[in-house]
């Protein structure tokens, strides 16, 4: 088949060395365009390496977007990570259509931070779906889709980086074999189970101490690293990432204990250790390194 690979960022990049690694016939590539003062997507650069074709649309909706996808005569896209909306006419194009990866069980978790959310949510369970993308939000017919277990001290980064970055590759691979051996599968969606959420911003990674211990440390490890979960300390934010429940007793954002291997905050019903903090006008630090730099002590408080 002739393939087109549509993405951006490491997880592109990885897709394409797949492919080209097992020597499918990829005549095309596209990413997004380039940021100023920021290094090359590094899809762009394999693709460039291998001396394939890339272009850089800054919008799919056009006449030109549908004109250029035709121009190159594909049987498949493979979209892997693509945050740009792409109109119907681009998405069918392609002789078999086009095959997309989302990091979530759909219906569950449409949307852009769909890794975060089940995480935050206290959720057992999450995965990734290859699915045939369409006009509405990660709405198409599933084609794959993989669990993965969230262990209790599971974080955005462990979730990501050693489960849904490396079986999601592997899933699109998959996929394409399925497309080229004929009569892939199409599985519509329930949408009535479906559950949206938008990006996980600042906002909503604000610590409230007052909140149960659980829902803490689940924000918590459901942002690291990205964004952050965060809190105040004597007015200036600090951020949180590395953390443990442990058994404390005390008032929602007192600190209870410091030491070399942090400092113990109290929530509703337990304590967090906090290991890794990032200071407003620093880099992430080990905790007990801010202990000793900003002169924090117990009977200090978070949050306030």
């Amino acid at each position: 088949m002739r393939l087109v690979i549509h993405g951006q960022q490491a997880f592109g990049k990885a897709v394409l060395e797949k492919l080209i690694e097992r020597g499918d016939n990829v005549v095309g590539v596209f990413c997004a365009p380039d940021k100023e003062g920021r290094p090359l997507d590094p899809l762009k650069e394999c693709a460039l390496e291998n001396r394939l074709t890339v272009h850089q649309p800054t919008s799919w909706k056009t006449d030109e977007a549908h004109e250029l996808m035709n121009s190159f005569k594909p049987d498949l896209c493979v979209m892997a990570y693509v945050t740009l909306f792409v109109s119907q006419e681009v998405l069918d194009a392609p002789t078999h259509g086009t095959i997309q990866y989302h990091p979530s069980l759909l219906p569950l978790h449409r949307g852009p931070s769909s890794i975060n959310w089940p995480i935050i949510k206290g959720a057992k369970k999450t995965g990734l779906s290859i699915f045939w993308p369409d006009a509405g939000l990660d709405e198409g017919p599933i084609l794959i889709q993989k669990e993965v277990e969230i262990g209790p001290d599971d974080t955005l980064g462990s979730i990501y980086f050693n489960h849904l970055f490396p079986m999601g590759v592997d899933a699109m691979i998959e996929g394409v074999d399925l497309v080229n051996t004929g009569n892939p599968p199409k599985i519509d969606q329930n949408h009535e189970k479906a559950t949206y959420e938008s990006w996980c911003r600042k906002d909503d990674a604000k610590v409230d101490w007052t909140k149960p211990v659980q829902e803490v440390y689940n924000l918590i490890r459901g942002t690291n690293p990205q964004p952050g979960a965060w809190t105040t300390f004597q007015g200036n934010e600090l951020k949180l990432f590395n953390s443990n429940m442990v058994d404390a007793d005390g008032t929602p954002g007192l600190i209870i204990d410091t030491s070399n291997e942090g400092i113990v905050v109290a929530a509703d019903g337990g304590g967090i250790l906090i290991q890794r903090v990032r200071p407003h006008d620093a880099g992430k630090i080990a905790a007990h390194e801010f202990v000793a730099n900003y002169r924090l002590s117990v009977g200090a408080s978070f949050g306030l």
